[in-house]
């Protein structure tokens, strides 16, 4: 755990010195994404100093969206409800 700790820390310093050497320079398009980095920048940490994975939702997502392609204008909720559920 310390060095996700030693992570964070580094990212957000990283990204601070960062943020003042965009906004010292004139490029108009880049203060447009630091500004965005800046309302955003503790969900970013987050993410890259969790273990935590949207992995696992996310295949299940994507064989949902399969399945339902597969039966697209051929079946009903129902029959979308049983092929989901006992697909592997």
């Amino acid at each position: 755990m310390p060095s996700r700790i030693w992570f964070t820390r580094s990212l957000r310093s990283f990204a601070a010195a960062w943020v003042e050497r965009v906004l010292a320079d004139d490029m108009p398009a880049l203060h447009s994404l630091v500004n965005g980095m800046k309302r955003e920048l503790d969900a970013v940490t987050a993410v890259l100093s969790t273990r935590w994975s949207s992995g696992q939702v996310e295949g299940q997502v994507t064989r949902t969206k399969l399945i339902k392609r597969m039966g697209y204008g051929r079946a009903n909720i129902d029959l979308l409800r049983r092929r989901i559920l006992s697909s592997p």
